[in-house]
């Protein structure tokens, strides 16, 4: 196979690299970076998703498949020039050259709801300024798959995670429980949802890959697992005691919006989000229409990530 990659040095960009350049397939993948060609038998094109139209088409030229990762999460001010302007600019390019479109999406387009199952078929209700561009994003690649019978997938991962993410989230929490400083919030119920970025890479290689009957398909890929579970494999990874203690939700609130403020307070109410929610994102359909299973359970990967973090803090 050909194939094109868009955000090809980011997370799970590389991750996806080396698994079609270990199948033999031939990568091309887009960067910004002035020094690159870390991937070993990957093509680098320099370049980004507002190059002009006809360094695009030279970077897509003849792909069997594109896999459209880039995105920008950090920066709002950039979100629509990457995120939205960015994937039209790419799609005006791939008329003609792309065989089939995959775009790494998020289940953050579906807001912010802590309390219900979320599916494929769930009202799209984004937030904050980078999930409204994914949603935005999202719809363009539709619309065209549609004009143009351009066959594409969108696949919609939860919190993705691993050895190399740059999100320090989950280390910090890993660390909370080494010093025996976590604490449960609430009701026992609340869910932990991530999902490992070789997951991820599975489900796209399926998108990639599998026969599809539509233009254009969502998927949701996620895993997940008791707050009390996830946090016991922490622990036990980490040979300490797992932690008991549990306060009120109504006090850490109260603590939060008081202190809140204060530079460098653990506790945000978007971390006090996290750590009650109850929501789980359903994978039924990807499973059963591209055979998608998970190779890597939380209990491997989460373990894994706590003692990588316990051997690079000692």
């Amino acid at each position: 196979m050909r194939v094109a990659i868009t955000g090809g040095t980011g997370f799970v960009g590389k991750h996806l690299i080396a698994r079609h350049v270990a199948c033999g397939d031939q990568v091309h993948y887009l960067t910004r970076k002035k020094e690159f060609g870390f991937n070993c038998g990957a093509i680098a094109y320099s370049g980004s998703l507002n190059s002009p139209m006809t360094e695009l088409r030279r970077f897509l030229q003849g792909a069997d498949v594109l896999y459209h990762c880039a995105a920008e999460l950090r920066d709002e001010a950039e979100m629509e020039s990457t995120n939205v302007v960015g994937t039209a600019n790419l799609l005006a390019a791939a008329t003609g050259e792309v065989g089939r479109w995959v775009q790494l999406s998020s289940t953050g387009v579906y807001g912010s709801n802590r309390n219900n199952d979320i599916d494929e078929y769930s009202e799209l209700d984004p937030v904050n300024a980078y999930e409204k561009s994914k949603v935005d994003s999202d719809m363009l690649v539709c619309a065209t798959a549609d004009e143009e019978k351009l066959p594409c997938v969108l696949l919609r991962p939860s919190n993705i995670y691993g050895t190399d993410m740059p999100n320090q989230s989950i280390f910090h929490l890993i660390s909370m429980v080494d010093k025996g400083l976590f604490f449960f919030i609430g009701k026992r119920g609340a869910l932990a949802t991530y999902v490992h970025v070789e997951n991820v890479v599975d489900a796209l290689v399926l998108c990639g890959t599998v026969g599809l009957d539509v233009n254009c398909r969502a998927y949701i890929v996620s895993d997940h697992r008791t707050l009390d579970d996830f946090i016991g494999i922490i622990a036990s990874a980490l040979d300490v005691r797992t932690p008991q203690k549990r306060l009120p939700e109504s006090l850490v609130r109260a603590a939060a919006a008081l202190l809140g403020s204060i530079p460098k307070f653990p506790l945000k109410q978007s971390r006090i989000d996290a750590l009650t929610n109850r929501t789980v994102y359903q994978t039924d359909r990807i499973e059963s229409e591209l055979g998608y299973s998970i190779n890597i359970s939380m209990e491997e990967g989460i373990g894994e990530l706590a003692r990588h973090w316990k051997n690079a803090s000692t």
